[in-house]
């Protein structure tokens, strides 16, 4: 396998293995056997190596080696290197949601974590996990994003959703539509809008972003036709956000703005609600788009899919957004050492 010479120097990424019986391993073998990858980085998978090479033989990879490590600090460059969340045996059932594969998530995902906020990974690439699976009473939260930001309560962090120049955030994620217009207020628009700036200028190197805020109501309301809260919520923190020195413009009507392909012109376009991101951000995402977390000390990305419950174990995932993870979270590693 590949190494660079100074391969000391290159980030240290460490991988979670997420739900075992959907389509992570398989992203993560796929991505991980082009050895030409060790050239930009040295990974280290959290999981259970156990269940890693049942992966690897089911997909004829077994000629695909790998380093058992019990602390990052002993990872390898050039090599895939395993830090085990357990050394128990765990009963893989592709393509169905199970207890233990919802506890075997969390362990992975709670050792890993930790090492980020230690700094003793540079970087961190979460595999899908099933939302509810991995409810616990250690785990309460609506999303791996829930948990990784609750180590910083002090900061609103912003899921992105990246793909090439096409840059979306969400005021709200995981809420129940009925909900949006009553956690929808000026402070959250302004303290998302922040951050998505800042993001964009350190993360992403834009030094003068352009950012683009939809309306919440359709066509934002129709001058109060349809709702009141893009007059009186939402254009009053575009105008805040515009005193405070950031490009901000709006609010648009969603289906025109994308429809006409306006989101070409800006950084940065920040949504009100999930499905209002999710919806274009996958329908021009063609080859696979990246989840980004914005405004937390640490780097984490994500592919932009779920646990492919549907097609586990054959053979026939698509890594590209997964590839796609590694090289953002190494991307925004080098912007951030570059300040």
């Amino acid at each position: 396998m590949l190494v660079q010479k100074d391969s000391k120097k290159l980030p240290v990424i460490g991988i979670t293995q997420g739900d075992i019986n959907g389509i992570g391993y398989e992203i993560i073998l796929k991505t991980l056997c082009d050895s030409r990858i060790f050239e930009s980085f040295t990974p280290i998978v959290y999981g259970q190596s156990k269940v890693f090479s049942y992966y690897k033989k089911n997909f004829n990879m077994e000629e695909l080696s790998y380093t058992l490590i019990r602390d990052p600090r002993q990872a390898q460059p050039g090599r895939i290197n395993f830090i085990n969340h357990t050394d128990s045996e765990l009963k893989i059932e592709p393509g169905i949601p199970t207890e233990t594969a919802g506890k075997a998530a969390f362990d992975a995902l709670k050792i890993a974590v930790d090492d980020l906020y230690k700094k003793n990974i540079d970087a961190l690439v979460t595999a899908p996990v099933n939302k509810k699976s991995i409810q616990s009473d250690k785990f309460k939260y609506s999303s791996q994003l829930k948990y990784i930001s609750s180590f910083c309560p002090e900061i609103t962090p912003l899921m992105m959703m990246v793909w090439n120049k096409l840059r979306i955030g969400s005021v709200t994620n995981h809420v129940a539509l009925k909900d949006v217009p009553s956690i929808i207020n000026k402070e959250l628009i302004l303290n998302k809008l922040e951050v998505f700036n800042k993001t964009l200028q350190n993360d992403f190197n834009i030094q003068y972003p352009r950012i683009a805020v939809m309306g919440l109501n359709p066509h934002f309301g129709d001058g109060g036709l349809y709702g009141s809260e893009d007059i009186d919520t939402i254009v009053p923190a575009i105008k805040e956000a515009c005193d405070k020195n950031i490009l901000v413009f709006g609010p648009f009507s969603a289906d025109g703005f994308f429809g006409s392909a306006a989101w070409i012109k800006y950084d940065g376009i920040l949504c009100m609600y999930h499905d209002q991101a999710m919806i274009p951000f996958k329908t021009l995402a063609v080859d696979g788009g990246v989840n980004f977390t914005a405004g937390l000390p640490i780097i984490r990305t994500a592919p932009d899919h779920g646990t492919g419950y549907d097609i586990a174990n054959r053979n026939i995932a698509d890594p590209n957004s997964f590839r796609h993870a590694i090289n953002l979270a190494i991307d925004v590693l080098r912007n951030r050492n570059s300040e």
